[in-house]
């Protein structure tokens, strides 16, 4: 009974934290999201398109530098922590190790509601061909997604989408803010497919993993695996279709 006790008051210890104790705060931010989303463009419609240019440079450099200290925090704690990369339980203590890991896990859901200005970037610039079904579906669904994972999972083999995550983001916030500096460095930046069979590989690669512990014996909640491989099924058909329709279609209409 106190074991019991003691595990219940362990799960909340992330919940005096920014946006976790409850699904409401994530739930009214989904909403403007959406709300963005449907009256944005409508306000832009007879506008200029605003020039972001310093601010894109900023921001992206700012999300490379979040993304590298991510990456180092998942990293780092694992290797001190002694995870395994086929199965980590969560550890709910409060030990100095756990609450670190931990805290790397709310940043990464934090950095997902920061990513939402990327949708916001796109309509004052009245980028609008760029808010496709895959663009709002991932951005939209990944606040979600974390803040389950810091709530119930804040840790375990959690970290592993992480890791891998971060670093991607750090290759992709590079290439925009890259992008971002202008027509002379634009030149340079050819590697943007295989930005995207980077994020493809992300997937298929957490998709094997999360596949793996779906049918082995792991101290894992069965539940978040089994949503996590939905998750990322999901994502790999969306960027493979992304994929076809930027890379193969247009080079065969092209030819």
């Amino acid at each position: 009974m106190e074991r019991a006790w003691r595990r219940t008051q362990n799960l909340r210890r992330t919940d005096p934290w920014l946006l976790v104790y409850s699904p409401v705060p994530v739930l009214c931010i989904f909403l403007c999201y959406l709300g963005v989303i449907w009256i944005g463009p409508k306000l832009m419609k007879n506008r200029e398109p605003v020039d972001l240019r310093l601010i894109l440079i900023v921001y992206n450099f700012a999300m490379v530098c979040l993304s590298v200290y991510m990456f180092h925090e998942f990293l780092v704690t694992s290797w001190l922590s002694n995870y395994s990369y086929l199965c980590q339980p969560v550890d709910y203590s409060t030990s100095p190790l756990a609450l670190r890991m931990a805290s790397v896990c709310w940043w990464f859901f934090f950095s997902k509601v920061i990513e939402l200005s990327d949708t916001v970037f796109f309509i004052l610039r009245k980028k609008n061909n760029q808010l496709t079904f895959l663009h709002v579906y991932h951005h939209g669904t990944m606040i979600f997604n974390w803040w389950a994972g810091v709530k119930y999972v804040a840790g375990g083999q959690s970290f592993f989408i992480g890791l891998l995550n971060t670093f991607v983001h750090i290759v992709m916030y590079s290439y925009y803010g890259l992008a971002a500096l202008g027509p002379h460095v634009q030149k340079y930046l050819w590697w943007k497919r295989y930005l995207t069979s980077l994020q493809l590989l992300q997937f298929v690669l957490l998709t094997t993993h999360t596949g793996y512990n779906l049918f082995t014996e792991c101290d894992f909640p069965d539940s978040m695996n089994a949503v996590v491989f939905a998750y990322c099924v999901s994502l790999i058909l969306l960027f493979s279709n992304f994929y076809y329709q930027s890379y193969i279609r247009r080079k065969s209409k092209r030819s």
